[in-house]
């Protein structure tokens, strides 16, 4: 490909990226031209993008569910001042069973009760299907048939992430969702 050709590519994919609000995957890319780029190519352009805006206010970055342009963390203070929106809140319910779905997928609705301890509202599981967040991906092979849950691209990508490999590790998540008993109990107890 000449220069020319790869500036030209270069060009298109960039433009079609900053204006597009949801991510692109590669398939949709190469849908873009007339005679598409091969895979590598597509990929290698994406990451010399990459490269292009390094340092700047936005940044291109892989997705679970493809490629898009995002702000900078360290921009988000001063974006928010143009549109102070407050994010939704969850309650704890909410987050403690999308964390149980996200780091023991798939998993059924006993298996999530049997974490937590409590039983789990349908309004739950059902905030989190309408948030994009989790799916039905099959059913367990027992009596009943009970749905697995699983956790869906889209919950990837709102998080940024490219894969489940890049959740942190649960043991780090530890006091952050359900503190240790026995500090608690340590913590409670009158010091000798």
């Amino acid at each position: 490909m000449s220069e020319i050709d790869r500036r030209h590519l270069k060009n298109v994919i960039e433009a079609a990226l900053l204006v597009n609000q949801e991510p692109l995957s590669v398939a949709q890319l190469k849908a873009l031209f007339g005679v598409p780029p091969e895979g590598a190519e597509l990929v290698a352009v994406l990451e010399e993008l990459q490269r292009d805006w390094d340092g700047r206010g936005v940044e291109l970055v892989r997705l679970a569910n493809g490629w898009r342009f995002r702000a900078r963390l360290d921009m988000q203070p001063y974006l928010e001042r143009l549109k102070p929106e407050k994010p939704p809140r969850y309650s704890r319910a909410v987050m403690e069973t999308l964390a149980i779905i996200a780091y023991k997928q798939p998993v059924t609705r006993g298996e999530i009760e049997e974490i937590r301890g409590v039983t789990v509202s349908s309004a739950i599981i059902q905030t989190l299907k309408e948030r994009g967040w989790i799916d039905v991906v099959g059913h367990k092979e027992v009596p009943g048939r009970p749905e697995l849950l699983a956790t869906t691209r889209d919950f990837l990508a709102d998080l940024g992430l490219a894969s489940l490999k890049d959740l942190p590790p649960l043991t780090e998540l530890g006091n952050l969702v359900v503190p240790d008993l026995a500090d608690a109990a340590a913590a409670a107890s009158p010091q000798e």
